[in-house]
């Protein structure tokens, strides 16, 4: 049976993002430019050694810390988005454990309930902005990691269960566009739980897919969040062919905040287990604060400690001399190109690297 095969994962992370205040100029690096590729489209012999030599200036360039700068840059996003969800949260805290504190009017109730409304609105559009704004390395229960976030998910109709009925088997997977890769597992009913799950994991962590169990019975399957898009419709089982997935729900329910049916005018039941559930949010997001802050400082601390340049930069800079050096068309068409996207900004910051 052919089946679609091929996967083409993508790196998730920060990229092209201005750092903010809380880091020194030690820790405002911007993300190198990608590098390239000098392709040679030229159809004559005097055309074939013009090739620019621009790639492995700005390729050497991109290389140079860049897992560093982009450990800085998904720190920094998450901080203040962290930051953001924090306030908002206090001020839902707030009008929550105003509504429990005693009898009001029926005027002063209505406003109330439709400030709680508001709050839970801004709420939750800052939560669906969440892979935008949070540098990546934030998941959908605004745990901070220094990887990747992951999107969590099932597939429909694979649990234990389902398995262990079928008596000994083989399964074959595969994920993505036709032409990739299609690895297979042995499944015992003999196997305990987590050698079945091992068994899956080791099946689908070719394919960028991760899987796990729920404690229920279940897996649960994790990718990056950047390649989930090219997941979600493409999972293949033999014998079933093209599977469906489903995301797992984040944690939070904000939504369910206000009250029976979300009106804003819950029980004093229903307002507690709200504020509850907002407390334990709060206290979320400050671990995740503390360690996408103690993140930042572990990469300023390594930036700052290393007083002498790499021998990467140390090559660099001289091919760039080097290049710097002869006049003519090719050198001048390879150092504007290097520079290209070279702000003012940037050179600050390098000078603030080498001062510091």
């Amino acid at each position: 049976m052919a089946m679609d095969t091929t996967i083409r994962p993508t790196t998730a992370g920060a990229t092209g993002s201005t750092l903010g205040t809380r880091a020194n100029a030690s820790a405002r690096l911007v993300q190198s430019r990608a590098a390239e590729p000098a392709t040679d489209t030229a159809t004559d012999n005097s055309a074939a050694g013009a090739a620019p030599a621009a790639a492995p200036l700005r390729s050497r360039a991109a290389s140079i810390g860049g897992a560093l700068q982009d450990q800085v840059a998904r720190a920094q996003q998450a901080l203040d988005y962290l930051d953001q969800v924090a306030g908002q949260l206090e001020s839902v805290k707030g009008e929550l454990s105003s509504r429990l504190a005693g009898a009001r009017s029926a005027t002063r109730q209505q406003a109330s309930s439709a400030q709680l409304n508001t709050q839970v609105r801004q709420l939750v559009s800052t939560l669906a902005a969440r892979r935008k704004k949070a540098g990546g390395g934030v998941d959908s229960n605004l745990n901070f990691s220094s990887k990747p976030a992951v999107q969590r998910f099932r597939i429909h109709g694979l649990d234990l269960a389902s398995l262990r009925s079928s008596g000994p088997q083989s399964l074959a997977f595969s994920v993505g566009g036709i032409g990739g890769p299609q690895l297979s597992v042995n499944i015992d009913p003999s196997q305990t739980d987590e050698e079945i799950a091992a068994a899956v994991n080791q099946a689908l962590a070719p394919m960028g897919v991760n899987a796990g169990l729920d404690g229920q019975g279940g897996f649960v399957f994790t990718t990056p969040e950047s390649n989930w898009p090219a997941v979600k419709d493409s999972i293949a089982i033999s014998g079933r062919g093209r599977v469906g997935t489903e995301e797992v729900a984040p944690e939070l329910a904000p939504q369910q905040w206000t009250g029976n049916g979300g009106n804003g005018n819950g029980s004093g039941d229903a307002l507690r287990a709200s504020l509850r559930e907002v407390v334990q949010a709060l206290e979320r997001v400050r671990r995740s604060r503390d360690a996408a802050s103690n993140a930042l400082s572990a990469a300023t601390v390594e930036m700052t400690q290393a007083t002498t340049p790499p021998p990467e930069a140390q090559d660099a800079a001289q091919e760039f001399a080097t290049t710097a050096s002869n006049p003519d068309y090719e050198s001048l068409l390879s150092l504007t190109s290097a520079l290209v996207g070279v702000s003012r900004e940037r050179v600050l910051a390098l000078l603030g690297l080498k001062q510091s």
